[in-house]
Order: C-alpha cells, then sequence, then structure tokens
C-alpha cells in the first residue's frame, strides 16, 4: 500500500512538473534554453549568442557566449573595454601583442575566468577542439586590428 500510495505521488509530481515551470514570474526572471539562443556566424568558424544587453550600443552592458571551432582563431587586435570572461567547455588558447606566434599561446582550459583589459593587444582561439566562453562586457564591443607584419 506504502509503494502504490509513493508511486502514485511521484506520478502526480511528474505530471504537474511542467505546469509549475510554466508559472515563473516574468517580472522576476526570464531565462533562455541553449535550443534559444539566436547564434550567428558560420558553422565550423566562430559563433556568437547575444544573452543580454546590446554589445553594440555604446555604454550597454552585455552578455555574450561565442563558440570557437577547431582550429580556428583571431589575429592581434584588441577591443575598447574591458571584458571578463569565464571559459565554459573545451580549451581556449590566448596570445598577448602585436606579433602573431600561435606556438607561444597559453591554455585556458574549462573553468578559467580571464580579463582582458581595454585596448590590450591580445589574439585567441582554439586548437585541437571546439572552445565555448561567455564574455561580459561594456559596449560598444568593437574589434581592432592591431597585428604588426
Amino acid at each position: 500500500m506504502l509503494n502504490s500510495l509513493k508511486l502514485a505521488a511521484t506520478a502526480a509530481l511528474i505530471c504537474f512538473l511542467p505546469a509549475l515551470a510554466g508559472e515563473l514570474d516574468p517580472k522576476a526572471l526570464t531565462f533562455k534554453s541553449t535550443d534559444q539562443l539566436n547564434w550567428t556566424g558560420r558553422a565550423g568558424g566562430t559563433q556568437q549568442a547575444v544573452l543580454f544587453g546590446d554589445p553594440n550600443k555604446e555604454g550597454s552592458l552585455y552578455g555574450i557566449m561565442i563558440k570557437w571551432a577547431p582550429n580556428t582563431g583571431s589575429r592581434p587586435h584588441f577591443h575598447p573595454n574591458d571584458r571578463f570572461i569565464y571559459v565554459i567547455s573545451g580549451t581556449w588558447w590566448v596570445g598577448t601583442g602585436a606579433k602573431y606566434d600561435p606556438d607561444t599561446m597559453t591554455a585556458m582550459k574549462a573553468g578559467t575566468s580571464v580579463t582582458h583589459f581595454g585596448k590590450g593587444i591580445h589574439y585567441d582561439g582554439a586548437k585541437d577542439e571546439q572552445a565555448t566562453l561567455e564574455i561580459v562586457g561594456i559596449g560598444p564591443a568593437t574589434s581592432t586590428n592591431a597585428e604588426q607584419k
């Protein structure tokens, strides 16, 4: 009898969970599941999804996700404002300076947080595996080429 009650209670809970999840107050929070993110860029290259804010707007707090496909990356560049990066998955490779030298890049494994300081010249990307990052900053999130040939 006790097992039957437990089974019935569990079944009732499972049936009502979707209704409970649908009752979140949008004044209290918003959310997007991964399948609701709008990824831009090219498959097999670099892709970006805006989580919040507007990275193109001056003074706007923004959050984006970046997916670096294997063997993709940037050349030396800088951004006008500080950016705060968290490596969600994979290994992200970073280097500093105006001379591009992928052999001197440093591995940033999943779980690492990094600050790119405004106007600091760097280059980055993925080597043998995809790297996914979350980046938070203040717009505009422009990128200025700074490579020394």
